[in-house]
């Protein structure tokens, strides 16, 4: 089943008949990202929050961003940042259209679809981050299907190979390029089986300038 992801699809799949996933922030994050040091960082495609406030936790300045109103909303009355020194600043956009004012430390981007090809999106979102900074990307494995059991039209997935050929190797260095499984309990409902891609790349330095010594 094919979908248009726009604006008044997240709307309505945020909604308060929808309500929350029940699902805590996703594991990459600790998996993958422990080990930098905080700096100013942007989830693309933020939904409920679960991710920003994870990384605002821990000592980041987020800025999260969602096409939704019903999302953002929900996300900033909900947030508890705890000790971790961080921040997020909320924002609804249209991330097709949005740019950040300056390129950012880390970009993460979990499960978001918007209206134009996904591998396109990554693209777009890579050029955010910051010569040393990281790009995080958690998507819907290639045939996997959605909790509710329907299908990712194929322009909205994309395979660990096919992320990976995207990055430039001269501009990125990828550490992370796989599919992992895990097993969820939405509100501790009936375990659900999905399959993650999972990328983590690092953009390397910007050359330097002809002549320097």
């Amino acid at each position: 089943m094919n979908h248009e992801f726009d604006k008044n699809y997240w709307e309505s799949h945020w909604d308060g008949t929808h309500g929350s996933s029940g699902l805590p922030a996703h594991p990459a994050l600790s998996a993958e990202l422990t080990d930098l040091r905080p700096g100013t960082a942007i989830d693309a495609g933020s939904g409920e929050g679960a991710e920003a406030t994870w990384l605002a936790a821990h000592g980041w300045a987020v800025t999260a961003v969602d096409i939704s109103a019903h999302a953002v909303t929900r996300a900033a009355a909900s947030t508890s940042l705890g000790t971790g020194g961080g921040s997020v600043t909320w924002i609804e956009a249209d991330l097709t259209e949005w740019e950040p004012d300056q390129s950012v430390d880390l970009v993460t981007t979990f499960y978001a679809h918007p209206t134009m090809p996904q591998l396109a999106f990554y693209k777009r979102i890579s050029e955010w981050v910051a010569p040393h900074g990281t790009l995080l990307i958690v998507g819907h494995c290639h045939h996997g299907s959605h909790s509710d059991g329907h299908m990712h039209p194929e322009n909205a997935v994309a395979t660990p190979e096919q992320v990976r050929n995207l990055l430039d190797p001269g501009e990125w260095v990828v550490h992370t390029a796989e599919i992992r499984e895990r097993v969820v309990r939405p509100h501790g409902d009936a375990p659900v089986a999905l399959a993650d891609v999972i990328i983590r790349a690092q953009r390397r330095p910007a050359p330097s300038p002809t002549g320097d010594r």
